[in-house]
């Protein structure tokens, strides 16, 4: 009786086990009918559920899209090489006379003619080395010129009324997008369209060009461009347009009042001057002379981009991605 049970529970064992090996192998269990047997397997990424028979169907994953910083222009060395000079001839030519001796009495009326005739060449040095390093093909040129139009026509809105300048976000918003090398370029090109389209053309002309350069290429070196979105970018946005509303006035003070010398003493420039006494004078005169402009510019500046930002933001972001600055162009035999 043992034996004979013993014998049936090994006929019955051998099969299994074979299966089980055959199964181990990696090869396919057959059923009766000789086809592959279907097997159910358990849920993993990407299931849509057991299918009739309890396998289940697999559906294709795709990886999640990225909203990566599309560059209107990148930056190759050259380029860099060309803003770290315009920069650097901007900050002499502002600062200079705070360094000058007491026998320096040049005013910039004198010398703006020249810095705008050096000015010029350095731009187009800026676009010659980003054309050269494949960054501003046709497409960045064309985006360069519908925002310049833009900012232009923005800035005759508010006049210079109590630095009521609504070009200001839109300068902010456009270099944050677009990066630190469109942003000069576009900053200054805007700046020189305007004054065309206004009528201020004169010698503060070149040092409005370089302030407003240095303001939209600030924006696009903002920390987080690929990963900061939503409100927390807005507020750093605006954060940042005040902050660069009001230091353009001061820098643009910093242009004419060492050569305006029918102000009071407690104010005015004193050339030969220990620095510290000069830059105090120059806090005061900014405090008393220009301030009223530079908050409302700064206002108006935070309310635009808080209220308008978000929209604009995603209306360039858009054009960004569908005119692929990024993209390989190729050019096909025909």
């Amino acid at each position: 009786m043992t034996e004979s049970r013993d014998a049936r529970e090994a006929s019955e064992e051998g099969p299994r086990d074979e299966a089980g090996a055959h199964g181990r192998d990696g090869g396919a269990a057959s059923s009766p009918g000789g086809l592959p047997a279907a097997h159910p397997t358990a849920p993993q990424e990407g299931d849509t559920g057991p299918a009739p028979g309890g396998s289940y169907a697999r559906r294709t994953v795709r990886p999640p899209v990225t909203d990566r910083q599309v560059r209107a222009v990148r930056l190759g060395p050259r380029s860099v090489a060309a803003l770290v000079l315009v920069s650097a001839i901007g900050v002499a030519a502002f600062g200079w006379p705070l360094l000058a001796g007491s026998a320096s009495g040049l005013a910039h009326s004198k010398d703006a003619p020249w810095l705008f005739a050096a000015l010029l060449p350095m731009l187009l040095a800026v676009v010659v080395a980003t054309i050269s390093d494949a960054g501003l093909d046709a497409k960045a040129i064309a985006m360069l010129g519908v925002l310049a139009a833009a900012g232009a026509a923005l800035r005759p809105l508010g006049a210079g009324t109590a630095g009521i300048e609504p070009m200001f976000f839109l300068m902010v918003l456009s270099g944050r997008v677009l990066g630190p090398g469109f942003g000069f370029v576009l900053g200054a090109v805007s700046m020189f369209a305007s004054a065309l389209l206004t009528g201020g053309v004169g010698p503060w002309m070149p040092f409005q060009m370089l302030a407003m350069g240095w303001v939209a290429m600030g924006a696009g070196l903002l920390p987080g461009p690929d990963r900061l979105r939503g409100a927390r970018e807005t507020a750093l946005l605006a954060v940042y347009g005040a902050v660069a509303s009001l230091l353009y006035g001061t820098v643009m003070n910093l242009q004419g009042w060492p050569y305006i010398g029918a102000l009071a003493t407690g104010v005015s420039f004193v050339p030969g001057d220990p620095l510290p006494e000069n830059l105090a004078r120059f806090v005061a005169y900014c405090l008393a002379t220009s301030l009223g402009w530079d908050l409302p510019r700064a206002a108006v500046t935070v309310v635009a981009t808080l209220t308008l930002g978000p929209a604009v933001l995603k209306a360039l972001r858009r054009a960004t991605r569908r005119a692929a600055f990024d993209a390989p162009v190729a050019f096909r035999d025909g």
